[in-house]
């Protein structure tokens, strides 16, 4: 069956269809979703099959992922990955926004997205839609991009066009509206330093 093609707004989310999605989740789905940077295909990241057929998509192994998570708030972050003081005063200030930050792992990151890792990638993205459900389904969800690599192409910002591409791919696409063309940048936040791995959406100059 094709996948389910469900519109909520971003500036007012409607609880029942963020419960929907929760749902979907849940029962080890996949659901692609708007972000303040490009839309996101993510799942639970206690489902290792959900995973699985992720990394499946992307085209690369399961072990040799660079997912990050979606957090709801700062507050959710401390259960998954260490965080120093000025790292989390950084984050504090630039949260919710267009950043990843690359943290130290802690034990409850699941085994199958931190093998041979000790890092993890954490997101609190300036969007209510993913935020709120994460919040609701009560742990973080994977993300990754699917924007193209290569190139800008037009489905990564139309969600009708992303429809078309994924809906035998996945279960549910989220149509929040046309999302941008420019990742997350993405900040590796080692003791008291900070690097910038990747230049995106996000400000560097903070960082420097």
């Amino acid at each position: 069956m094709p996948a389910e093609f469900i519109k909520i707004y971003p500036q007012n989310p409607d609880e029942r269809r963020i419960r929907q999605v929760v749902d979907c989740l849940r029962g080890g789905g996949l659901v692609i979703y708007p972000t303040d940077t490009i839309y996101g295909l993510g799942c639970d990241i206690y489902n290792s099959r959900a995973v699985e057929k992720i990394a499946r998509i992307k085209g690369i192994k399961p072990q040799k992922n660079d997912f990050s998570f979606i957090c709801y708030d700062l507050s959710h972050i401390s259960d998954f990955a260490r965080v120093g003081n000025t790292a989390f005063k950084m984050m504090k200030r630039v949260l919710p926004g267009p950043y990843t930050f690359i943290l130290e792992a802690t034990s409850n990151v699941p085994k199958l997205l931190n093998t041979n890792k000790k890092t993890v990638g954490i997101r609190v993205p300036d969007n209510l839609i993913p935020r709120l459900i994460v919040r609701d389904l009560g742990n973080p969800i994977v993300t990754t991009s699917i924007k193209d690599d290569d190139e800008v192409i037009e489905y990564s910002t139309d969600p009708e066009l992303i429809y078309e591409k994924f809906q035998h791919q996945v279960d549910i696409v989220v149509d929040g509206g046309y999302g941008g063309n420019i990742p997350s940048t993405i900040v590796k936040a080692d003791a008291e330093e900070f690097e910038v791995i990747r230049e995106g959406l996000g400000d560097i100059s903070i960082f420097s």
